[in-house]
């Protein structure tokens, strides 16, 4: 079967990937960066009140932390998509009447209807990315040390450091990226 061809405008294919589950490179970097730092947070914790101690077991922090990044950043990534469109319906408004005030009665005379349409949809869509890559990040790092002090002070607790470490970092950034899949938030 041959690819079908595009039949899009080139500012039809720019809408279509601006809410499309697709990350722009800034937006990867910001979940990487992120990512890294909320798993390498469980290393003190570990070094510290775990007693691990860390030039012993650097591998395994490595690896840990790398691992949970990785699962860290699909979340963020899943729960940005579900955020963004919420938050551009229910920012839509606002939005629309802030534009249009921005906009003198000259200005408004020389733009046609489509242009201010246009305006208002970048604009709603860059609201909506900037908020909703925000709401991402805060509420699966909550999610993820929530789990990991629940895992590794509750139900591992009688563990030794290093089974309780790697259980608890898999557990939590695992269980924090499937809770990102769900499509039945309000």
């Amino acid at each position: 079967m041959a690819p079908k061809s595009s039949n899009f405008s080139k500012e039809e294919e720019l809408l279509l990937q601006d809410f499309g589950r697709d990350l722009s490179k800034k937006s990867a970097v910001i979940f990487y960066i992120h990512a890294i730092f909320v798993s390498a947070i469980p290393i003190w914790l570990f070094s510290r009140i775990h007693q691990m101690d860390i030039t012993e077991n650097a591998i395994l922090f490595a690896v840990g932390t790398l691992v949970s990044s990785y699962l860290v950043s699909i979340a963020y990534k899943n729960n940005k998509f579900q955020m963004k469109h919420k938050i551009a319906q229910k920012r839509g408004d606002g939005i629309a009447a802030e534009m249009f005030s921005k906009l003198s009665e000259a200005e408004s005379k020389k733009i046609s209807r489509k242009e201010k349409e246009e305006r208002v949809l970048w604009r709603k869509n860059e609201v909506a990315e900037a908020e909703s890559m925000q709401l991402a990040v805060f509420f699966s790092n909550s999610m993820f040390l929530i789990l990991l002090i629940i895992i590794s002070f509750f139900f591992f607790k009688n563990y030794s450091a290093i089974p309780n470490y790697a259980v608890s970092m898999l557990a939590a950034s695992g269980i924090t990226a499937l809770l990102s899949t769900s499509s039945n938030k309000n």
